[in-house]
């Protein structure tokens, strides 16, 4: 019998991709807590916005809770752990409270957020937020400051809207994970609106946030599908979604795992795009790729504009336990 012969396919893999440096670190720390203090460590929300991480997690005796007063009493000495996206100041005051042990895993570059907006309250600035309503992010930037002291701004047409109480006293900061070019909009309008608007000391959104949009910019022109390996709702892979098709992808896809392509839908193709938001585990990335290759005669081409080097320490409580190759094989293959 002749077996057909498989389409070829160029696959061109985006890099950087997935893990970010305050990703890693998150995921760290609940991996060494667990080597450190037993089971069960419990995690406030997701340490990160990805299922197949949460659940891997989960595996090795990780609690995920929403709310601290779901640790039950005989668990309090065990520790818990806040999400790399920040958290308001209320809850480690809650955690004190309920003398909880706690191991804050917030990104340092959330954590930087967080210090820009302070000091512009502190300068009596009131705070404009460019990000997105109800991500866990903006609520804990948010609850750093006293309420009513932050303004939310989405879009160029909340910019339009906006009406301060004092609009010579601006002071703004933005969420990690948007988009470089909306968030530009959004800045420039605000500007033109208060040209007396003053602007962090450093750039908000995070160097990994603008690696992975402006690799996946260079990729894209010519695809005939572009897929990001991430969760729904992680803010930054929706972003690279919108990049990919704005950048010259034919179609592009937001993608957990392999079991969710549709190839009816995908039909034939000849050059893909493949990135993975900064939440989305390498294995994942690699389980695409077979995926293809057992359809295709895929040929992978890296397109890599920088490499990142950057490393976060984890808590100081950790720092003297060893993190092995093994203890982070379910997420980095």
């Amino acid at each position: 019998m002749n077996i057909a012969a498989k389409p070829p396919l160029t696959i061109r893999l985006c890099g950087p991709r997935g893990f970010c440096a305050g990703v890693d670190r998150a995921i760290q720390i609940v991996v060494l807590a667990l080597k450190s203090y037993g089971a069960p460590v419990y995690v406030r929300h997701e340490i990160v916005h990805n299922r197949y991480v949460v659940e891997g997690l989960e595996a090795k005796g990780a609690v995920f809770v929403e709310e601290l007063d779901e640790i039950p009493e005989e668990h309090r000495a065990q520790p818990v752990v806040f999400s790399a996206h920040g958290v308001p100041k209320s809850v480690p005051e809650d955690a004190s409270a309920r003398n909880l042990f706690y191991l804050d895993a917030t990104c340092p570059l959330v954590s930087k957020v967080h210090k820009q907006a302070m000091r512009h309250n502190r300068l009596g600035r009131h705070v404009v937020l460019i990000g997105h309503a109800g991500h866990p992010e903006v609520i804990g930037t948010m609850g750093q400051l006293p309420e009513g002291s932050v303004s939310l701004i989405e879009t160029v047409e909340d910019a339009d809207a906006y009406q301060p109480a004092d609009p010579d006293n601006l002071g703004y900061v933005t969420q990690t994970t948007l988009s470089v070019d909306d968030t530009a909009g959004v800045i420039a309008r605000l500007q033109e609106r208060f040209p007396n608007l003053t602007a962090p000391a450093a750039d908000s959104i995070c160097y990994a946030t603008t690696n992975r949009q402006e690799v996946v910019k260079q990729a894209a022109p010519g695809c005939d599908l572009f897929i990001i390996v991430g969760a729904p709702n992680s803010s930054n892979s929706k972003r690279l979604v919108e990049v990919a098709l704005r950048a010259g992808a034919k179609k592009s896809l937001l993608v957990q795992r392999a079991s969710e392509l549709d190839w009816d839908e995908i039909g034939q193709i000849s050059t893909l795009g493949l990135s993975a938001g900064a939440s989305a585990p390498e294995v994942i990335v690699n389980e695409i790729i077979e995926a293809f290759r057992a359809r295709f005669d895929a040929k992978v081409e890296l397109a890599e504009t920088v490499q990142e080097n950057e490393h976060f320490l984890v808590n100081r409580e950790l720092r003297n336990i060893e993190l092995t190759t093994a203890d982070m094989a379910f997420v980095n293959g």
